[in-house]
């Protein structure tokens, strides 16, 4: 299963929009927060597509959780924008949370700097920000989940 993880996106649907664009392969889109409205406008012109999303501290006025775990592929996955584990921080709720939860892989945004660790038997991504990012140049994640593992990716917007 591919997974195609963006975060931080803060209205830069142009960014949103070349992402899916560029991975019409994947299985799944999920947005960390942060751009709702993108992504919500990307959904509708690919319907098609499978789509998840939690929503960030930026995200006013939204009905939708800051967090989810969700099972992928046999794999739980928590899925957060980070803000209420106060991963600018440190790490280290979020990684109490994901072990609480049994989570095998944590997917979080918020700090827009990209990131990606194993920490025994967790894997950890960060995208990063399509919009603002801290280093370097906009970027977004790519989860595979196979048969053979799991494999977690940082690529910048080209």
């Amino acid at each position: 299963m591919r997974i195609i993880v963006m975060s931080d996106s803060h209205r830069n649907f142009r960014n949103v929009l070349r992402v899916v664009e560029k991975h019409p392969e994947a299985d799944l889109y999920i947005h960390l927060g942060d751009g709702e409205r993108e992504f919500e406008d990307v959904q509708n012109l690919y319907p098609d597509r499978r789509y998840l999303w939690v929503s960030g501290n930026c995200d006013f006025g939204s009905d939708t959780k800051s967090s989810d775990l969700v099972k992928l592929s046999g794999k739980n996955i928590l899925i957060t924008h980070g803000h209420t584990y106060y991963v600018k921080h440190s790490l280290s709720e979020l990684k109490t949370a994901a072990r609480v939860c049994r989570a095998n892989v944590v997917l979080y945004g918020h700090t827009h700097v990209a990131h990606t660790e194993y920490d025994g038997g967790l894997y950890i991504m960060n995208p990063g920000s399509l919009s603002i990012p801290r280093q370097g140049g906009p970027t977004y994640g790519i989860l595979d989940i196979t048969s053979q593992g799991i494999m977690t990716n940082i690529v910048e917007v080209s």
